[in-house]
């Protein structure tokens, strides 16, 4: 089956807003006073979304699983980021590394489900994730990757993505510079 619509797929957390950092490695906010978006991130989602991109997160929230996060809180923060930016939807795993689930980030699940949801053609759509887990989902679903670095204190990709970048709107800038780009809608 072809399917005609393109996407950006964009992990949360160091993506869209700022992780909070301890000991080098990164976690998400606890609740929506601690969330801060990134500078440049309502200007390359924009940019994304006129090329005609939908733009959807795909987001690991293993810490309700653990306990140490609400699932309230988590859809508070998704709620607000909804109405600020112009996504077209946010798709969330709640599980945590030992479970046995296909949405687990690095497992392409989240990215299959958006497929079959929206009729997307991974192969020309693009994940932007700031971990090692977000580019091997990205290429297990067969999209182009973009690693944003921002040198944590964990592995790399062990797979080179097809690009890297230090913010969001570089990373938009590259897939905006793309050949292939479909006619914006």
């Amino acid at each position: 089956m072809a399917y005609p619509v393109r996407a950006v797929f964009l992990d949360r957390d160091g993506v869209l807003n700022q992780a909070i950092l301890r000991n080098g490695k990164p976690y998400p906010p606890r609740n929506l006073q601690e969330l801060r978006l990134l500078p440049g991130v309502r200007e390359a989602l924009a940019a994304l979304k006129q090329t005609g991109f939908r733009l959807i997160v795909v987001t690991n929230q293993p810490d309700v699983a653990r306990g140490a996060q609400s699932k309230e809180a988590v859809e508070e923060i998704h709620a607000y980021l909804r109405h600020e930016l112009p996504l077209d939807d946010i798709l969330t795993c709640w599980h945590d590394r030992d479970d046995i689930c296909n949405c687990r980030k690095p497992r392409p699940g989240l990215l299959l489900a958006a497929r079959d949801r929206y009729g997307i053609d991974l192969r020309r759509s693009f994940l932007i994730g700031d971990r090692w887990r977000d580019v091997e989902a990205g290429r297990q679903a067969g999209c182009r990757t973009i690693f944003l670095d921002y040198h944590y204190d964990e592995p790399k990709p062990a797979t080179p993505p097809d690009a890297c970048a230090t913010c969001l709107r570089e990373a938009a800038d590259w897939i905006l510079s793309q050949n292939d780009l479909p006619p914006a809608e």
